[in-house]
């Protein structure tokens, strides 16, 4: 099951739209829906799990905590509004575009992608537009 939580003054428009495809996505890459928690926060609310939990003083856009048991996909998804805005703007990017891109992207680090190396980031960014292009079907 898949919810949506807000800490912040935003909300998605199209929950209902984003569950199916988060779900499609996941059923693509051969795995199952489980329990995941999205929460949409602010920059400062981010920066504290950042700090609190990963020992990082740094802004991000998402943290995931992944509970993942086998093929069972399974976490939470921490995303800043703020931080999505920003980088919406610094890639030249439409917000629900950069929004969608990282939604999908906790997933896939759930699924057992990483972006630690250059190699793996080109990986990532593969899959996450195998993943947008679902969406638009």
């Amino acid at each position: 099951m898949i919810q949506f939580n807000y800490e912040t003054n935003f909300k998605l428009e199209n929950e209902d739209i984003l569950k199916k495809w988060i779900s499609r996505c996941i059923e693509f890459h051969g795995f199952k829906e489980g329990e995941l928690n999205y929460i949409f926060c602010d920059d400062e609310y981010l920066l504290k799990l950042n700090i609190e939990f990963l020992n990082h003083d740094t802004l991000t856009d998402i943290l995931s905590f992944d509970y993942t048991l086998g093929k069972l996909i399974e976490g939470d998804i921490f995303i800043s509004i703020e931080r999505v805005k920003e980088n919406a703007k610094k890639f030249n990017q439409l917000i629900d575009n950069e929004l969608n891109r990282v939604i999908i992207h906790g997933v896939l680090h759930f699924i057992g992608y990483s972006d630690k190396t250059a190699e793996e980031k080109e990986i990532m960014r593969s899959e996450e537009n195998k993943c947008l292009a679902l969406l638009k079907h």
